[in-house]
């Protein structure tokens, strides 16, 4: 009798993807994806059997600013973003962050139902606590992959047991028990656990000692891989821990020094035997170069840029990492 065949699951990961302002001129004139993403992107994710990212906006075409004094940036995308992203191959995507109540209640309960018209599951943010604090499980090839959404910012963003708003946890004085317990639910439920976390401030080249200390707790409880977000700058990858992905599309202005518009768009192979969980084998990233409201690979200088800097924010945590044609990978036991 021959031995059983290991079951492999491959997802794509993307991190702030920011659909409002200039990119939502560009949606509500776009003729698809395609307009907004390179081939080369749209061929890198159809290999994928499922795509998660972090959706930085509201979906709406109503609401209100959201009224916390000193806030700079709001972010609404028309509700054609909705489709766009599914044309685009994405599965689920997570709202937890500090751009999800932008517009308010509304836009958010907007958000909600386009997403989930369009085919799009959604994690991290809904109408109240239990439901923004719910994880959603995916299936693909016979297996289940559960998505848990959590942000550490804002807390006026937070939902309440009767208030629309965010899965807030506060990480800084350690992670909490609610976020623990639901890792282990959804390690409970799934062959796979993707905890996708909005963590750590804007504009740093490196994760911040709290949430280097939350990582390994959170992988205590149940998860499988960590892929977070919210530097808009990609950092390191330690073991099963994608510490930051950067920037997926936006307008924003660029840093020279950090280049938040040099970016990294992730392919994560599971492989396991039934019935134990999938683990995490195979890490591959395409070099990512941001222009204004499009995204595209990146090549020449700049690729080799995102290169040198990712085999050094790697070698930080003990990953090595090649080069294979387009493509960084780093491989995992």
């Amino acid at each position: 009798m021959s031995a059983p065949e290991p079951t492999t699951v491959r997802v794509a990961l993307a991190g702030d993807t920011m659909l409002g302002r200039g990119v939502a001129e560009a949606v509500a004139t776009a003729a698809g994806p395609r307009a907004l993403f390179s081939e080369e992107i749209h061929e890198f994710a159809a290999a994928a059997d499922l795509f998660v990212l972090n959706l930085e906006c509201c979906v709406s075409a109503r609401g209100t600013l959201w009224p916390q004094p000193g806030k700079p940036f709001f972010f609404r995308a028309p509700p054609a973003a909705a489709e766009l992203l599914a044309q685009l191959g994405v599965h689920c995507v997570t709202l937890a962050n500090n751009h999800a109540l932008d517009y308010g209640f509304d836009a958010l309960a907007d958000t909600l139902v386009h997403l989930a018209e369009a085919g799009i599951r959604t994690v991290g943010a809904g109408p109240d606590l239990p439901t923004a604090r719910e994880f959603a499980v995916l299936a693909t090839a016979g297996t289940r992959v559960a998505v848990v959404g959590a942000t550490d910012h804002p807390d006026d963003f937070a939902a309440g047991p009767d208030r629309p708003g965010v899965a807030y946890a506060e990480l800084r004085d350690g992670v909490p028990g609610w976020l623990t317990e639901l890792v282990r639910r959804a390690a409970a439920e799934a062959d796979i656990v993707l905890v996708t976390p909005h963590w750590g401030p804007n504009m740093t080249s490196r994760p911040p000692p709290y949430v280097r200390a939350a990582a390994p707790v959170l992988l205590e409880a149940g998860a499988t891989l960590i892929a977070g977000h919210s530097a808009h700058v990609f950092h390191g990858v330690a073991d099963r821990v994608i510490f930051d992905m950067g920037d997926f599309i936006d307008d924003y202005a660029v840093d020279g020094v950090l280049r938040n518009d040099l970016g990294l768009l992730f392919l994560v192979t599971f492989r396991g035997l039934a019935p134990a969980p999938l683990r995490p084998v195979r890490l591959e990233a395409l070099p990512l170069f941001l222009d204004y409201c499009r995204t595209e690979a990146a090549h020449g200088r700049r690729r080799q840029w995102i290169n040198d800097r990712f085999a050094t924010a790697c070698a930080e945590f003990g990953t090595a990492v090649s080069v294979e044609g387009d493509r960084l990978v780093a491989e995992w036991d």
